[in-house]
């Protein structure tokens, strides 16, 4: 059943996108900015609770609709899989941006990227040249892919029903809200979801990694995965960038322009300078790696059925 609603959700992704602005999504952003204003008082054990009060019961929720339709009939238990894939899970909540940027690069239209960018990560482009705007576009292409659809992928595999798919997404998306904060008002608070997401996002982050090699320059992407990785701001997030950019034989990370001034970051991946068609480069790697991470899933669900 997990092949195939991996599949068929991703079929109607690609025929009908969900808007990543969505409801659904908007309300618990209000959601998890209400629990962040009523448990956040700079303690970490505020944190934990405001955590479990933000993830636990969607997860238990989904679980038990999983089972209950289920114990009645197994195509509406598929439904529901393939329902609750179709908004945690996806390319198109991501893919919009950067085939914009793309696109607009392509034909020499620096100010169309910059802005483009801005709109698709929500921060400043105004001063990336280029270069700068394909590199910060790959990087961040790679990250989403891995978070909306590998990581997404794994745990939807690993649980019972969807829940390991909504475990995945809640615990990103509170990381991001809690737990890449450093200011004084969210450090402690935003400690246990920074933490769990690093547990839950342990062995995806290998697994993307590993698929960008197989589906790319596998010595190169190795290489730069045990040596530029750890080096990166956050090293789960390394292993994916530092994999994909030796994969891709171009170079990422070291340095951009931004707030007036040169930001210095640690250098990821080998080869050339990016460019637009670095970007078409990576979307085919995503794309060769989503292949084979479903090939091996098909395999697996064979292997069980034939096996009974």
């Amino acid at each position: 059943m997990s092949f195939l609603s991996l599949l068929a959700a991703l079929l109607i992704e690609q025929v009908k996108p969900l808007n990543p602005r969505c409801t659904l999504f908007r309300w618990f952003v209000k959601y998890a900015n209400s629990l962040g204003r009523h448990f956040n008082a700079g303690e970490s054990r505020q944190g934990v609770i405001a955590w479990l009060l933000g993830v636990v019961p969607w997860v238990v929720g989904v679980a038990l609709v999983y089972w209950l339709l289920a114990s009645a009939n197994v195509v509406l238990a598929w439904a529901w899989n393939v329902a609750v894939l179709y908004i945690t899970m996806g390319f198109r909540q991501f893919s919009h941006g950067y085939t914009a940027i793309a696109e607009a690069l392509r034909v020499g239209d620096i100010d169309a990227a910059r802005k483009e960018l801005a709109d698709w990560r929500s921060e400043p482009a105004d001063e990336y040249n280029a270069t700068e705007i394909a590199k910060i576009a790959i990087e961040e292409g790679l990250v989403e892919a891995h978070r909306h659809v590998f990581g997404v992928m794994f745990w939807f595999v690993l649980l019972p029903g969807p829940a390991g798919a909504v475990l995945y997404r809640l615990s990103a998306l509170l990381y991001e809200k809690w737990g890449m904060r450093s200011d004084e008002e969210y450090g402690r608070f935003g400690g246990f979801a920074r933490k769990t997401f690093e547990v839950v996002d342990w062995i995806p982050a290998r697994l993307t990694a590993m698929s960008f090699a197989v589906a790319g320059d596998f010595e190169d992407a190795l290489y730069c995965w045990r040596q530029q990785a750890q080096g990166w701001m956050n090293p789960e997030q390394g292993i994916v960038l530092a994999a994909g950019a030796g994969a891709l034989g171009v170079r990422l990370g070291e340095t951009i322009h931004q707030h007036g001034t040169v930001s210095f970051r640690p250098e990821l991946g080998v080869g050339d300078e990016a460019d637009v068609n670095s970007m078409t480069s990576a979307v085919g790697l995503i794309w060769r790696s989503l292949l084979m991470w479903m090939f091996v899933i098909g395999l697996a669900t064979a292997a069980f059925y034939l096996g009974r």
